[in-house]
Parts: structure tokens; sequence; C-alpha cells
């Protein structure tokens, strides 16, 4: 048989990395896997030391927050040259979420003439919604819901009340789709931000005690029972520490459906260290913790983590230029870092990271959102959504960025790979230093029949 495509390299397959294989695609599938002496192939190209990963899911990312829909565009266009071939986009677009089949609907165009990268997508419930409203988004495939209970806009991004939680998760219980929460109390992080003003302090090092780990942990505590007593899949899509996790697990282990994701940067950066540094720049909500980037590390080798993402956020570094910590918008951009990120520091401490990668930002969030088996792992029958990694050494330079943005908290940082080469459907999209493909070669991508809990 004759392949459209062979790649040659070390792939990372579910058991682990393995030297000298090939891969056989046709028609944007994996159709074969071998090792030694290749078929024949229309087109062959030989990775040489290179590792080739699954296409990376970002289980998390703001695509359209700043720039409403077309920012689609430029987001993707970055995770193509992440190794990114899927993201998993938040519902609080600009100017107003994806809450209702009319938004689903703009937003499947947008994807349609803007996506260079596959999206799926979280839908939300605004304030006063029925929760039976639910179920119209859940038939047009979103993958996951997300309500917050901080309000940081009133009409983008709202707080949603306990008993309409409740209800939503009393909605979605007969369902495998999860509830995800911003997880911050919000009386609590309000008045400690009025203390923290109060006092005269504003720089990065206030950030985290004006937001402290008892806010999150109160929030999450409460959603985590809210969902238990419905039934229902809560998930919390940032954890910040060890603590969270354990309360997570601490419900798993009596039988209810429970989740914590953790974001890339809390596994980099300390305010303690690199608030000097960095300042706003590493400002995000919850926020980066001091002193909690081991311990996030054990969590994730204890399998309690779900799986690791970005939390991408498209907002240009003009908003971070404020004289208040507390004036400074919140998120980073992540796309083209996450996977060296992650990887590298896998990688500085010693552990199997080409596995651990494959796992976390592959595998893991594929089954978590129904995007398995045709994703998350390389295997026959899956698609050609393909990453291949170089071994050499890079100092992150954001100005090369492939998005708008030009900004990043990991500029200057090194990482010990390099995204050289991404597959889209079996599609070259990104050759190491330009992304090749066109907007709208990206497709909505609806949630499958696999679920995290199955």
């Amino acid at each position: 048989m004759s392949y459209d495509l062979i790649l040659r390299g070390t792939a990372v397959l579910p058991d682990g990395p393995v030297e000298n294989t090939w891969i056989g695609i046709t028609a944007g599938k994996i159709a074969a896997i071998g090792t030694g002496d290749a078929p024949a192939a229309a087109a062959v190209h030989d990775c040489g030391e290179d590792l080739i990963f699954p296409g990376i899911i970002d289980g998390q990312t703001h695509a359209c927050s700043y720039g409403g829909l077309p920012g689609i565009r430029s987001t993707t266009r970055s995770a193509i040259a992440g190794g990114v071939t899927t993201i998993v986009d938040m519902p609080y677009d600009n100017p107003a979420p994806l809450n209702d089949i009319a938004r689903l609907t703009d937003k499947v165009t947008a994807i349609q003439q803007h996506a260079h990268a596959h999206v799926a997508l979280y839908g939300t419930i605004l304030p006063g919604q029925s929760p039976e409203e639910v179920a119209p988004l859940i038939d047009g495939g979103v993958v996951a819901f997300k309500i917050s209970t901080f309000e940081s806009s009133p009409t983008r991004f709202p707080r949603i009340a306990s008993d309409q939680i409740f209800g939503i998760f009393n909605a979605l219980a007969e369902t495998p789709l999860p509830l995800g929460v911003h997880n911050e109390d919000q009386e609590i992080v309000r008045a400690y931000i009025a203390a923290a003003k109060a006092a005269g302090h504003n720089g990065i090092e206030a950030h985290s005690a004006s937001r402290p780990p008892a806010a999150e942990l109160a929030a999450t505590a409460q959603f985590l029972e809210l969902g238990a007593s419905a039934g229902a899949h809560a998930h919390i899509v940032h954890l910040t520490t060890a603590r969270g996790f354990q309360l997570v697990d601490n419900y798993l282990a009596d039988g209810f459906r429970a989740t914590g994701e953790l974001c890339v940067h809390y596994l980099w950066f300390d305010p303690d260290r690199d608030g000097h540094e960095l300042g706003a720049r590493m400002k995000v909500n919850p926020p980066i913790r001091p002193g909690q980037i081991d311990a996030l590390w054990e969590e994730i080798l204890s399998g309690r983590v779900a799986f690791v993402s970005s939390d991408h956020s498209s907002w240009p570094i003009d908003n971070k230029f404020t004289d208040s910590i507390f004036d400074a918008g919140a998120g980073v951009p992540g796309l083209e870092t996450l996977l060296p990120a992650f990887y590298t520091a896998a990688d500085e401490r010693g552990l199997d990271a080409a596995s651990l990668a494959a796992e976390q930002l592959c595998e893991r969030p594929a089954k978590f959102f129904g995007l398995w088996p045709q994703k998350g792992a390389i295997r026959i029958g899956a698609d050609a959504d393909l990453a291949v990694v170089s071994r050499t050494p890079q100092t992150w330079n954001a100005q090369t960025a492939h998005d708008e943005l030009r900004w990043s908290p990991f500029d200057g940082r090194r990482f010990n790979i390099t995204v050289s080469r991404t597959y889209l459907s079996g599609q070259l999209a990104f050759d190491g230093k330009a992304v090749l493909n066109q907007p709208g070669d990206g497709r909505y991508v609806r949630r499958g029949q696999s679920h995290w809990f199955e």
C-alpha cells in the first residue's frame, strides 16, 4: 500500500517514545505505524532525531476576549507555530459571550473563516438564563461549559449565583459534559483588594495576597459540593495550590465526578523570584503563588492533575502598563510556549518529558473534551495532527511569535526544545519558520462520545 505521506523519527506513542518509527498518513488520517524500513509514499519526510508528538491540545484559551471573533485568526496561527493543532476556546468573547445557538453559529462561522488550527468550544450560561438552555448548545457540539464565581465584567464575564450554578449542574447531570468554573470568592477578593489599596500596596507582590488562597479554595469547595449534590461533573479550570488538587481528589475518592486543571505558568514563575523583573507581565487570575512550583509538580506526578493548559489570553501588552497592579489586565499569551515550557520544566527535573507532555498536553485533554480517539495520540485511525519537535535549545523571543501580541512572560527564557514542524490533518501547516496553511483550514470540532469518567 502507498501512502500520501510518511514521517520518520522518534514517535511519542502511548507507551512512550520509539526510535526509528514511521507513520503512514492517507487522507488526513494515520493509516499505519511501523519501525524499520518504511513502505512507499507520495512524499517522505525524515525527521532525523526529532520527536514526533500527537498534535497538542490546548484545553483553555481565550482567542476572542479582546479582538472579538476575528481574534481566532491570530490565536490559531500562533497555535500552529507552537505545535498546537486543537484549541478549546473559552466562551467569554468580546463583546458578548457564547451563551446561545445564535452566538454558537456566529463563532463556528468565524472558525470556518479564520482558523488555522482546529477549534473546540466551551459554552456558558448568563445570569437569568434557564438551565434548560444548555441542551441546544450540547446539540450544537460544545465540549464543556464554563461559569465564574467572580465578576470580571457584568456582561462578558459575569458572576453566576450559587442557586443558578446548582441548576446548571442539575441540567448537566445526565450528560458527560463538565461544568468548569473560574474559582474565586468575590467578597473575599474585593475586600482584600480594597485593604491592599488602602495600605498603598500596588505592586505584583501584592497580587497573590489580595486574592488569597482562601478565596480560591472556598469557591472551589462550594463548587465541588454543588456538583456532587447534583451528580454532575465539576471541573476547576485553574488551581494554583496543591491543596486545591487534594480537595478535588477528596471528592473523586468519595465517588463524585470532580477534576482540576493546571496552567503551565504556575509551573514556571514565582512572584518572589520573578516579580521584580516581570511585574504585571506575570499577572493572571487566580494569581501565581509564591513557593508552589515543587508542590504542583508533585500533584502532576500523583495523577491528581487532569491536564495542563496555557490559559492563553489575547490581551495586548498595553493593558499591563498601569501604575497599580490592580488596574493591570490579567492574563498572558501562551500558545507557542505551552509545549516548550512544559517539556523543559519536566526535563529540567529529570523526568520523562516526552511521555509526560504527550499525556498532559495530548491524551488527557482529548479524553476530557470528548475528542478521543480521533485526537490525542499517535494511533491508527486517528487524525494526522502532529507536532515535530527538535531537541535543539532556544531562547524564546516574543517578537518572533506568530500572533499579533509580540509579548510574553517567557520572553528571554531558555527552552530545551524547538517546534520544527506542525501537520494539520496530514498537511504541513508550519515548517519551523512560517505558518503555511490558510485561515479556514482549521475545523470546528464537535464533542464526540468519549468522556473522562466512562
